[in-house]
């Protein structure tokens, strides 16, 4: 490629040519799985034993004589109570790592010839991986994720509906509750960002209290870490060597203090809450939010190394249908 290529030009991407070339059909899909997941050595997929066989069985084609049950690639995932085919899921994970702004169920119901709520469990259970990768630094490696050495930028944003395009009903609800307040309706999300890594954490939650961003702060932030915020009160007497812009009266950038960058995360989740979700319901936010986030950190990596980083990371997680549509205390209802 070449070097005055625009973007992240030294990033080795894939066009959809190769793409083809190397999932052509399921077969080729099944073996290039199994290569990712068992890169050592093939394993049992629930006893983790690598007392394996080759078996006659229709859909799982391997035994363990250990646990004496059948298993397959997908065992032990969340691709595991999936019919739909590997290439298919392959080609999904390469269309969401490669949408800047991801990619809705309904375009992946079309592009992959699936009902638009299989695409819609399909995706999430891509997220469900997704929001245990690390940042790996581009070196293709898994790392363990420790906390941000700092300066560490923290910030909060709300997603949701504006009140100038909600009825005339909701306008005067959310009025009389709290006049004035803009956030009121809407769904908190907090990030924190690492300079030095730029490595990018966030989360949805409850409520913008001193206890819950103090408590966020603590969970990111190494000790000795200096912290940037903007001015608001719930940010202070945290134990960092913590400075904050006032936002209040114009002021941005003070030399190094200031929360630009991850007020830019901030952006490019907003972009696809608008250009490719146009709604989305507080219930789920937060596995959307890890999509971004997850998707920022591994960013520096070649597209077949995030690809395989993600088929990785599914080993030993699982999501139910039923979990994953169960009561977690938010509104269901998505919110434009």
């Amino acid at each position: 490629m070449a070097n005055m290529a625009p973007g992240k030009f030294y990033r080795e991407g894939i066009d959809l040519l190769e793409l083809m070339r190397m999932f052509p059909d399921e077969e080729a899909a099944v073996k290039w799985f199994e290569a990712v997941r068992w890169a050592n050595g093939r394993c049992c997929g629930k006893s983790g034993s690598g007392n394996t066989v080759e078996s006659n069985h229709p859909k799982m084609p391997y035994w363990c004589t250990d646990c004496r049950s059948y298993f397959s690639v997908r065992t032990g995932t969340p691709m595991a109570r999936s019919r739909i085919p590997l290439q298919k899921w392959a080609i999904a994970i390469y269309l969401c790592l490669t949408s800047l702004k991801s990619v809705s169920s309904m375009k992946l119901h079309r592009d992959l010839g699936i009902s638009q709520p299989s695409a819609w469990f399909m995706l999430h259970r891509i997220r469900e991986a997704w929001a245990s990768v690390p940042g790996d630094g581009g070196n293709g490696e898994m790392e363990s994720e420790p906390k941000f050495a700092g300066p560490v930028e923290v910030d909060e944003t709300y997603m949701g509906g504006i009140r100038k395009n909600m009825g005339k009903a909701k306008r005067r609800e959310l009025a009389e509750s709290a006049p004035g307040r803009g956030a009121v309706g809407k769904t908190a999300v907090v990030g924190a960002k690492d300079r030095d890594s730029n490595r990018v954490s966030a989360k949805v939650i409850r409520a913008v209290d001193r206890d819950t961003l103090h408590g966020f702060v603590g969970d990111t932030a190494a000790e000795g870490a200096e912290v940037y915020t903007d001015e608001a009160v719930a940010y202070e007497g945290m134990p960092f060597d913590h400075e904050a812009v006032k936002h209040s009266i114009g002021e941005y950038v003070r030399d190094m203090i200031h929360t630009n960058g991850v007020e830019s995360f901030w952006s490019m989740l907003k972009r696809a809450h608008k250009g490719t979700f146009h709604k989305l319901s507080p219930k789920h936010l937060d596995r959307y939010v890890q999509e971004f986030a997850a998707k920022h950190n591994m960013r520096e990596s070649g597209t077949l190394t995030q690809m395989r980083n993600t088929v990785a990371a599914m080993v030993g997680r699982n999501l139910l249908y039923t979990d994953l549509i169960a009561d977690n205390g938010l509104p269901s209802g998505a919110r434009g």
